[in-house]
């Protein structure tokens, strides 16, 4: 298949023409830095089918018939990076590292990386990786993860997996990449600035400083500019020179020969002592950001022209002549020949099938399974009532013990016991290789846990307090719960994250410390989010989250209510009636299994969480006035069972959501929608919410949540004989907290 070339091509065959090659600044010889002249060819082919495949993209999408066009025109030299490290070292790759896949997939037999990769621009549903989700680089054969970050945000968990490579030494082996790998991560100077790129260098050089094995090399390919915002000269190596736990090298490149001399030193440091380097590779950026991207609109012509000039495929061309390696006829039939190679290669996989229906899209959310590893636990229960901080750390003492893999992080859980105490005494029984006190970062932290669930641990980690969050999220949703969705299914991160979250906390600071927005966990997909009400439950969702993270490899999110953690009576001092006894090791809560307590059927009250506590007291007041009373306790704020709900509350007269979240975003808006589509008319359904607020200091602090007062005020109201018929008024409540009917 002949391919007439395309404007941006026109540089090189002038080149070609005229003998215009540029010269690196440097002259290697190929045995100072030990390449023979094959390798040299093979590198060049490995530019020259990512250059063709940047090149045929713009074609096709000119067609209609591809989809992304985001190329690696420019940083082509990473082919050499590739060819210094191992296949089974993992790599989590930037976007423009198409060379990088394309060369390392020449050392592992059977692979067809110009067929994979047309069928990702193609966005077919027979895409290697994604299944035509989205064209990512990534391979299951080759260890790399599927990336779709381009703001650096694969950088946490890529230090993740390194810091898990040694963790994995001192439990005696095992893992789902070799002892001695070193994990490469690669992202540009643009992102470089990002404050998750910025956690992820700081936790990773954080770590080493403090001796921690760290066989990482962390590679900035820097073409100076981030779509329009040019980088300030020497900032990159200005900022990293000198960093703290880190050893900087650079390269030039756009020269295979110094980027392979530097490659193969950032390896050996990385593997022979176990710390992390800093690769600042230059390069240039060619045919703008993405075909859509006008570069002509904000680059002077005199730096576009600057830029094709050093294009990398010039270089080494000139470097191959000059070496007396190829001549010109053969660089020419080098370079037409793989042209109409990923021509032809992509006529096949544009015909490729498609994904065509939203089952198909969404069937690799939920990662597949995989057989369970605990051991069965020996021991003696405490079956002595107690609270949910007390019975926490039981579970956590009981699976730590039988799952050898689980492993905990988080700020203060070590030493300390953590703010609350729940995680007391664990790190002097398992060490701080198991229980590990983090640095103050929540991305670091999540990153650290999607990481260590990539390399075959469980993780549970925790967040001191929910709106310590809120800073960290995207790690969960464009990191955590991405993972098999566009991996389809063969790359999973296993994990437990608890958070110590929601209001009524006395007397320990406003919004930060009392945080009742959870609406950005309940809408990412897959994602799994419980909430427990007392310490049985609170013991059989955390036993059933880490059975969901070690069979079913899925993500969980267990939200604490940090209120009850200590909380021992429910009516009256003494009463000793929210102390619950140890349920034992077996005990746990199916997701979007529901709760109930009482029979009545004058009113539902459905809840979770505080709300459950709350409706418990003004249920004692409430059925001495005659209100007939149930309480349907929700446990999971995600994958809610609303048939069971419906169930439960079909045969009472009114139903009243309690709910101590923020009207706008808060479960209730979806249980109300579900009971209103599952045929319960809308005058029998009622709202008592939190208002749309931050939560304040001191006396104020309860003022725009729910409380025990507005729960009866609103549960008579709609006892009462004329609103069993449906008939009853709105009556807002003394209390602020928002109220209404359905």
């Amino acid at each position: 298949m002949v391919v007439e070339p395309l404007p941006q091509e026109q540089r090189f065959f002038t080149a070609l023409r005229s003998g215009d090659w540029p010269k690196p600044d440097r002259d290697w010889q190929l045995e100072e830095v030990d390449l023979t002249a094959a390798g040299f060819v093979e590198l060049f082919e490995t530019q020259l089918m990512s250059r063709h495949l940047d090149l045929h993209a713009r074609r096709l999408q000119a067609r209609g018939e591809a989809f992304y066009t985001i190329g690696s025109a420019g940083h082509e030299g990473n082919a050499a990076i590739a060819r210094a490290f191992r296949a089974t070292d993992p790599a989590f790759l930037h976007y423009r590292d198409a060379a990088f896949l394309l060369q390392r997939s020449r050392g592992v037999p059977g692979q067809t990386p110009l067929w994979d990769l047309l069928l990702s621009f193609a966005a077919s549903a027979e895409d290697p990786i994604s299944g035509g989700r989205h064209k990512v680089l990534g391979s299951k054969v080759l260890h790399i993860p599927p990336q779709t970050s381009t703001i650096a945000s694969h950088l946490p968990k890529a230090m993740g997996a390194s810091y898990s490579l040694g963790l994995w030494r001192r439990l005696g082996g095992g893992g789902e990449w070799p002892a001695d790998s070193v994990v490469i991560c690669s992202f540009g100077d643009a992102s470089f600035n990002h404050s998750t790129a910025q956690g992820a260098l700081n936790a990773a050089g954080w770590a080493a400083y403090q001796g921690a094995p760290m066989p990482l090399v962390m590679v900035c390919e820097d073409n100076g500019i981030g779509i329009s915002t040019l980088t300030p000269a020497g900032w990159i190596e200005a900022s990293m020179r000198s960093r703290p736990g880190f050893h900087y090298l650079a390269c030039d490149g756009l020269d295979l020969l110094d980027t392979w001399r530097a490659a193969r030193e950032a390896e050996r440091i990385a593997r022979c002592r176990k710390q992390p380097v800093f690769l600042h590779m230059r390069c240039v950026r060619l045919f703008g950001h993405a075909g859509s991207d006008a570069q002509q609109a904000y680059l002077p012509p005199a730096r576009i022209k600057a830029d094709e000039a050093r294009d990398p495929l010039l270089v080494s061309a000139g470097l191959l002549l000059r070496h007396g390696i190829l001549d010109v006829a053969a660089i020419e039939r080098l370079y037409r020949s793989i042209a109409e190679r990923v021509a032809h290669v992509a006529e096949g996989a544009i015909r490729r099938p498609k994904l065509e229906t939203a089952r198909q899209v969404m069937a690799s959310i939920v990662p597949p399974g995989r057989p369970g590893r605990a051991r069965s636990w020996q021991g003696d229960i405490d079956a002595t009532p107690s609270t949910m901080a007390k019975l926490l750390n039981q579970s956590l003492t009981r699976l730590m013990e039988s799952h050898p893999h689980l492993v905990m992080a988080g700020e203060d859980i070590g030493r300390k016991g953590g703010v609350y105490g729940v995680t007391l005494r664990l790190q002097a029984q398992f060490g701080p290789h198991r229980v590990i006190d983090t640095l103050l970062d929540e991305q670091s932290i999540l990153g650290l846990g999607i990481g260590m669930g990539q390399s075959g641990l469980v993780p549970i980690l925790e967040i001191q307090f929910l709106a310590y969050l809120h800073n960290a999220e995207d790690q969960l949703r464009g990191e955590a719960a991405t993972l098999s969705f566009f991996s389809n299914g063969q790359y999973t991160n296993p994990m437990v994250v608890r958070i110590a979250g929601l209001g009524y906390q006395k007397g320990f600071g406003g919004h930060f410390h009392n945080d009742n927005a959870i609406a950005v966990l309940r809408d990412i997909p897959g994602l799994l989010v419980a909430c427990p009400s007392n310490a049985a439950d609170a013991v059989g969702l955390l036993q059933e989250a880490v059975r969901l993270a070690d069979e079913e490899q899925r993500v969980v999110v267990v939200i604490e209510p940090i209120a009850l953690y200590h909380t021992r009576d429910l009516h009256e001092e003494g009463d000793q009636q929210w102390c619950f006894a140890d349920p034992g090791p077996q005990h746990r809560l199916a997701v979007g299994e529901p709760g109930q307590w009482g029979e009545g059927r004058d009113l539902a009250i459905v809840t979770y969480g505080n709300g459950v506590y709350l409706s418990r007291q003004a249920a004692a007041r409430l059925e001495a006035q005659g209100v007939a009373l149930r309480i349907v306790d929700l446990r999971w704020l995600t994958d809610i069972d609303h048939d069971a709900v419906h169930r439960l509350i079909v045969d009472c007269g009114q139903v009243l959501v309690v709910d101590e979240c923020r009207r706008s975003g808060s479960p209730s808006e979806e249980l109300i929608t579900a009971m209103v589509e599952r045929g319960v008319p809308s005058d029998r359904l009622h709202r008592l919410t939190a208002e749309d607020s931050f939560i304040p200091l001191g006396r104020a602090a309860t003022v725009t949540l729910p409380s025990v007062e507005a729960i009866i005020e609103q549960g008579l109201s709609l006892a009462a004989p004329g609103a069993k018929a449906g008939t009853a008024k709105k009556t807002p409540s003394k209390a602020t907290a928002g109220s209404d009917e359905g």
